[in-house]
């Protein structure tokens, strides 16, 4: 593909990791940074694509200060995951408060850890938009040897993936964390699954999105692997640690505890029931200690495992 110049905002691991897969594919690549505020306006006019990576709750702070800038020319890829903190909104519906409905978006999810990634190993992830010729050429800036994007036209579905599946995450680092074994991580994975499911459709995602990279693929490596820091953040819940030092402990944002009471909220306004969210919010609140918040999903009333009307 011809060399592109692009605009990575956000110099964390991840919006790092993103940018040396670009340079990897020979793209000219800006790296934005607190640290680097006039970096917008010096190159602002010599790229076409901006991809935004920084944690949830700066999303939206970060369109302000690009918006002065856009042209009809940008376009805006984010691979944050998470909802707005208080409002609980998606990302395309903040982008579309500050950027209005004609600007170009796109959202970067799945199964992807940073140092993996900075490594060259075999990493899957899907890029999502509504239009796809734009997710079309994202894949081709992003696609190479080590590094393969699968499009998809399911924005809210692979949104909904990847910002739920760090709630879920915790849950597992906290059954981990008691001792309790494969067993029970499996059962919260796979119900887990089910909740990430019963949220995502109620908002207009894909069943296949939940069962592809961006739901299942993302869930499991999440609530599996001690690289991911909302599972090593519950599994220190789980050891006695309050929220405050478990988090100070793992030395970066945990966004999993930004969205469980978001996402709480949402179950509440859709009318859908989310047990394993419920039992990690009340662990956050203080309202139930780690075991408590288990055995309550334990004695919860007997049921199929599917709704078969």
């Amino acid at each position: 593909m011809e060399k592109q110049n692009i605009l990575v905002m956000g110099a964390g691991s991840w919006g790092t990791a993103l940018s040396l897969v670009l340079q990897r594919n020979g793209h000219n690549v800006w790296l934005w940074s607190l640290e680097t505020p006039n970096l917008i306006e010096d190159c602002i006019s010599e790229v076409k694509d901006i991809l935004i990576v920084v944690p949830s709750h700066a999303f939206r702070e970060t369109l302000k200060r690009l918006k002065p800038y856009l042209t009809a020319k940008h376009r805006i890829c984010w691979a944050t995951k998470g909802l707005e903190n208080n409002s609980g909104l998606l990302l395309h519906q903040v982008a579309e408060q500050e950027l209005g409905a004609k600007q170009a978006l796109a959202v970067l999810s799945g199964p992807s850890f940073a140092d993996e990634v900075v490594a060259g190993l075999p990493t899957a992830v899907t890029i999502a938009s509504s239009n796809l010729d734009y997710a079309q050429e994202l894949v081709k800036l992003f696609h190479n040897q080590s590094f393969r994007p699968y499009t998809s036209s399911d924005i809210i579905g692979v949104q909904i993936g990847g910002a739920l599946k760090n709630i879920i995450a915790i849950a597992a680092g906290i059954a981990d964390g008691l001792g309790f074994g494969a067993n029970t991580r499996t059962a919260l994975i796979t119900r887990g699954l089910r909740e990430i499911m019963r949220c995502g459709l109620a908002l207009g995602g894909k069943t296949d999105t939940f069962m592809g990279l961006a739901g299942l693929g993302d869930l499991v490596l999440t609530c599996t692997d001690d690289q991911s820091r909302n599972r090593r953040f519950g599994y220190a819940l789980a050891q006695g640690k309050d929220i405050n030092q478990a988090q100070t402990d793992i030395g970066q944002i945990v966004e999993g505890v930004w969205a469980t009471r978001e996402v709480r909220a949402l179950a509440k306004q859709l009318e859908i029931e989310m047990p394993i969210v419920e039992q990690v919010d009340n662990v956050l609140q203080g309202f139930s200690s780690p075991h408590e918040a288990v055995q309550a999903l334990l004695s919860r009333q007997l049921k199929p495992e599917f709704d078969e009307s």
